[in-house]
């Protein structure tokens, strides 16, 4: 439901009462409701203040601006008494400022139930328009209900406003939602993993394509879950508002729909199937990448649920699979990427920058730290937190999710990494020392909520790593901290910080447990890099900042030193020997991941920033 551009928008003055959009009740009845003629009666203005004593007043006088007994009596010294306003438009700004007035998404409540969105020609045409999808899907056939010993499962409907990156509305969506938490394994569904394409892949696509200078594309699958086909016999209530057919009847279902456990395993089976046909291969590296090669070129093709990356070096035929996808799928063509799973893609004779700005700016919105004061590190230093440092919260749920918003953000923001490696490990029993660390974070975000991921044009194209590890960091396992990061030419594709599973005897081991995990990502990166026709020189570098490192991994005669670590040790040594990896020594100072291990003062911290290639927009762009 939404409010109309108007004069009487929900819009209040510094100091003036606000009013807040309701729905009203199941069982209120609109027509019912005390007429107000000016705002209409979705506008509910909230209560006039009282005073300490209980007694009421008036909606524009309080305690605190009643005129004192001096005003009354006249003293020169007093202050005129506040300006009285007693006109029903109170809060609304005239029409000379209509042009003035903001419209953003706090102005719109996006309905919970089919009760508050019936009515609404904005909603009613949403779900119109998923009625038609799921009629020219064949979603379903109307049949009489089976016996009671079979299992029918609900529904309900979901609506969503879809946005532009500038939080303007794109459009109403209104999604019929399976109850499939009520299904039965082995009954209902049976397997339901399926795959999406991994963070690091979209990034490297993007070096990549950002290296030799290779257009982006994206499009939108529509009702993708709805192209899927079932397996097993899965019977529906019919929903709210769906009058075809009997009473009593039950919808019997042929295709998958949103909330079904299957639902994305068959929809993910049904690309497959398509996209193979037309041609392509799907990688071995990624089961969400599908490679075509063509007389002129390469066309690769990502899939992450129902959005997908289209690059090509046949700039001719990028054509052919958004023609082929079209007369399958209903296909949505979003032109260049530029706004894709919450990253913003910019581009420039520079290369493409890739940020979460509008994604940090609703999470700040959303946990009320949109005006907050920012900070410089996003951690203090040398501060150590425990599973007992303060008092366990009441509730932890906001906790969770701004830890699960910020694990999300370290997609483009290895800054934060280390930090949010650390809240993360409290998920279960937040404490409030947790939420202040948690807090922190959104402090430095507010700060630097234009930073983002830059990737150059040209660079060689060849892999190297730094890794680095914190000895026994954490009080409560004393396990320590991995910390790596990757490099494709200038451009940082993977970095990861993570504590170790096991307990290290020493820090030459803690770093060695590092390596091998670096060294893992190094070889799948190269065999992905082979899928898009780039061939990674060898040997890949590998920067560490422990000599004791280097020369165990060198020289065997160190063995019976490193008994406890002796797989570490063999297989990286295995890949050193083979011309595959190449270990250097590079002092602390320059040890890049040193800042996915520890937190930093301001000046340290902005200085490696920096290295790990963080750009501010403005600096991209030019400003804006």
């Amino acid at each position: 439901m939404y409010f109309p551009e108007s004069s009487e928008s929900n819009f209040s003055f510094p100091g003036s009462t606000s009013s807040l959009p309701m729905f009203f009740d199941d069982n209120d009845d609109p027509g019912d409701a005390p007429h107000s003629p000016d705002p209409p009666s979705l506008y509910q203005s909230s209560p006039a203040p009282s005073s300490s004593h209980g007694s009421t007043s008036s909606p524009v006088s309080s305690p605190l601006n009643a005129p004192s007994s001096s005003a009354t009596s006249g003293s020169a010294s007093s202050h005129p008494a506040p300006r009285q306003f007693d006109r029903i438009t109170k809060g609304v700004p005239p029409v000379r400022y209509q042009d003035y007035v903001a419209h953003g998404v706090s102005n719109y409540l996006v309905p919970t139930r089919y009760k508050q969105a019936q009515g609404d020609p904005l909603w009613e045409a949403a779900m119109q328009t998923e009625f038609d999808a799921l009629h020219a899907n064949q979603t379903w056939t109307v049949v009489d209900r089976p016996p009671p010993s079979v299992p029918v499962i609900g529904n309900r409907w979901v609506y969503a406003l879809k946005m532009f990156p500038d939080g303007s509305i794109e459009r109403h969506r209104a999604r019929v939602v399976a109850l499939g938490y009520t299904q039965e394994y082995g009954i209902d569904y049976g397997e339901t993993f399926a795959p999406v394409a991994k963070m690091t892949t979209v990034r490297t696509l993007i070096a990549v394509a950002a290296q030799k200078n290779w257009p982006l594309f994206q499009m939108d699958v529509k009702n993708a879950f709805l192209h899927g086909d079932l397996e097993e016999v899965i019977y529906m209530e019919r929903l709210p508002g769906y009058n075809v057919g009997k009473p009593g009847q039950v919808c019997l279902l042929h295709r998958s729909l949103y909330g079904l456990k299957q639902a994305p395993r068959a929809w993910f089976a049904k690309f497959q199937s398509t996209i193979r046909s037309m041609g392509y291969s799907q990688s071995l590296n990624d089961p969400s990448l599908f490679i075509r090669s063509t007389p002129h070129g390469l066309v690769l093709l990502l899939l992450y649920v129902d959005d997908m990356i289209i690059s090509s070096t046949d700039s001719a035929g990028i054509q052919k699979p958004k023609d082929g996808l079209s007369s399958a799928f209903r296909i949505k063509d979003l032109g260049e990427l530029s706004f894709f799973l919450g990253l913003e893609v910019s581009r420039n004779s520079t290369g493409i920058l890739l940020s979460q700005r509008k994604y940090i700016g609703d999470l700040l919105d959303d946990h009320n730290f949109s005006e907050c004061h920012p900070v410089s590190t996003p951690m203090e230093l040398n501060l150590k937190l425990s599973s007992q440092s303060g008092a366990q919260l009441a509730d932890g749920r906001q906790y969770r999710s701004i830890v699960g918003s910020l694990i999300y953000l370290s997609a483009t923001r290895s800054d934060i990494s280390y930090a949010v490696q650390i809240v993360s490990q409290f998920m279960a029993n937040p404490t409030v020392d947790h939420l202040a660390v948690v807090h922190r974070i959104l402090r430095y975000l507010k700060g630097t909520q234009d930073l983002g991921i830059h990737f150059p044009i040209g660079g060689p194209a060849k892999l190297s790593a730094y890794s680095d590890s914190d000895y026994a960091g954490c009080i409560d396992t004393r396990r320590s901290t991995s910390g790596w990061c990757v490099r494709f030419g200038e451009a940082f594709i993977s970095w990861r910080c993570k504590k170790q599973d096991k307990v290290s005897k020493s820090s030459t081991e803690a770093e060695y447990r590092s390596m091998s995990e670096v060294v893992s990502e190094l070889e799948w990166l190269h065999r992905l890099l082979k899928d898009f026709s780039v061939h990674s020189a060898l040997p890949m570098d590998l920067f560490v900042d422990n000599m004791s490192v280097v020369r165990i991994a060198v020289n065997p005669v160190l063995d019976d030193r490193t008994k406890h670590i002796e797989v570490h040790v063999h297989y990286v040594r295995d890949l050193v020997h083979d011309g595959t990896i190449q270990l250097h020594y590079v002092r602390t100072s320059d040890q890049l991941a040193d800042l996915l291990t520890k937190a930093f003062p301001a000046q340290r911290h902005r200085f490696l920033s920096d290295k790990l290639l963080l750009l501010d927009r403005h600096q991209f762009g030019g400003g804006c």
